[in-house]
């Protein structure tokens, strides 16, 4: 457990650090800096929603459920027996993006965005869209976290044959 809580430190250590960059850079300076020319940017933005900046709920509702979420995370790797590297990373990753986007709804009620791939802004069916979301190190440790389960689910939930032994593929 020590390696999880290690991790969930320095995301949100990482997190918060660069999202205080990012307020005094970037919201409170020059908005962008271009990293390379028409791909990267740090770029300031505010999420008063969730992914892709969907508002689906109040605030103090998104808070509550990213709360919930986190200490339901928390419970379920408290309580598993798996201590492999392989089955805490990705759910400390979660955790700690979960708890520094969550300190960011706490502090400024949104979440502190930055990072900026520029894939593609254009026109698709007479609508201006940008199809990637400025993000931060949180969202980028929840998105990692979520595709390392899916990646290795196999590994980390194998399935119980019919003879209740354990299938390992």
């Amino acid at each position: 457990m020590k390696l999880f809580f290690s991790i969930v430190l320095l995301v949100i250590t990482l997190d918060q650090f660069t999202k205080k960059l990012a307020l005094t850079f970037l919201r409170d300076g020059v908005q962008s800096i271009t990293i390379i020319a028409d791909l990267f940017s740090l770029t300031y933005a505010e999420n008063r929603g969730v992914a892709f900046g969907l508002e689906f709920a109040p605030p103090t509702v998104l808070l509550l459920l990213t709360g919930v979420i986190t200490i339901m995370v928390l419970a379920y790797v408290i309580w598993s027996k798996n201590r492999t590297t392989l089955f805490l990373l990705p759910f400390a990753l979660i955790t700690g993006g979960g708890i520094g986007n969550m300190i960011d709804r706490v502090m400024y009620g949104k979440v502190v965005d930055f990072i900026y791939f520029d894939l593609y802004q254009g026109h698709i069916f007479g609508r201006w869209v940008s199809l990637w979301p400025i993000f931060n190190i949180a969202d980028s440790a929840i998105t990692i976290g979520a595709c390392m389960l899916m990646i290795f689910h196999n590994k980390l939930f194998p399935a119980e044959s019919p003879t209740g032994t354990t299938d390992v593929r």
